[in-house]
């Protein structure tokens, strides 16, 4: 059977740098793009078959700051009778937060909780011993355990979210290897470095970014997590797509790096993480599940 990948936030970005990339790896691979606009999906779609006429490309709507959305979209997923690798390149670069509409903080729900909804419905489909399957989480290396509490793990009354979202999903990926790895999945979180794409951007005015890229150039000679470019960022996912996920660390982070001269390469590092404290955390998230999904009258994992 070919892999199944499923790529949240695909349609721009590293979500849609992975995708290029992975069928440059191997062109059998059947790709599902989970993106918020299928205006914009259809658009890489598009991109994508022109490059690969044979792929196997389909296309789901998926909002990851709407339960509601996470949830039909899941439906729609476990009509395939597999997925072998979900990479979450969907999320919110901001120490700004705000309110859902599901009562959840935006930054919160976006990067960690309507992947963890996600990944908790389709457990059918990633739990198998004869294949395993592999989780990739967008983490980053502004996950801060200084930023985050297990009183207030959604940020609520913090000015980091960003960071403590990021460090909460090095914690959610530690405790569901510990749970799932006896049945066929894994886990694992990657950073991408620093990625100009539209989240990016969306940070300062674009004139300073006009100013600040030829400096931005330049310090890559020295630091090599300036990956820059979308297809250098997606570079610790495309090196685990290669790996058996029985094989990887769970207490590692794979950071995409750029050498001087533009060659890609992958640096693992420890993530600091207390197993004792992951266990605790996903426990909340549990509990927060089964309150948001009574609450929309749905159930729980089918699993």
């Amino acid at each position: 059977m070919q892999p199944v990948v499923l790529v949240t936030g695909a349609s721009s970005g590293i979500g849609s740098a992975l995708c290029k990339r992975l069928l440059r790896e191997d062109a059998g691979v059947r790709l599902c793009l989970a993106c918020r606009s299928m205006q914009k999906a259809a658009a890489t779609k598009a991109v994508l078959l022109a490059a690969h006429p044979a792929a196997q490309v389909t296309l789901v709507r998926l909002d990851v700051s709407s339960l509601e959305s996470v949830l039909r979209a899941a439906s729609e997923i476990q009509c395939r009778k597999a997925v072998h690798m979900l990479s979450t390149a969907e999320g919110l670069i901001t120490q700004e937060d705000c309110i859902t509409a599901d009562g959840l903080q935006a930054v919160f729900e976006t990067n960690l909780f309507g992947h963890f909804i996600l990944i908790r419905q389709l457990e059918p489909l990633l739990c198998c011993l004869e294949k395993p399957s592999l989780l990739i989480w967008t983490s980053s290396s502004n996950a801060r355990k200084s930023a985050f509490s297990l009183t207030d793990y959604q940020h609520s009354k913090g000015k980091e979210p960003y960071s403590s979202s990021k460090y909460a999903t090095d914690l959610a990926s530690v405790a569901l290897n510990k749970h799932f790895n006896k049945q066929g999945l894994y886990s694992s979180v990657v950073c991408p470095g620093l990625v100009m794409t539209n989240l990016t951007y969306g940070i300062l005015p674009s004139f300073f970014w006009k100013l600040l890229m030829p400096i931005m150039w330049i310090i890559r000679f020295f630091t090599k997590t300036y990956t820059l470019t979308p297809y250098n960022g997606a570079e610790a996912q495309v090196w685990l797509f290669k790996q058996k996920p029985e094989s990887l660390d769970a207490l590692m982070k794979y950071h995409s790096c750029t050498s001087p001269m533009g060659k890609n390469y992958v640096e693992s590092r420890k993530v600091d993480v207390e197993e004792e404290t992951a266990e605790i955390f996903y426990q909340k998230l549990l509990e927060l599940e089964k309150y948001v999904l009574a609450r929309l009258n749905a159930p729980l994992s089918p699993k």
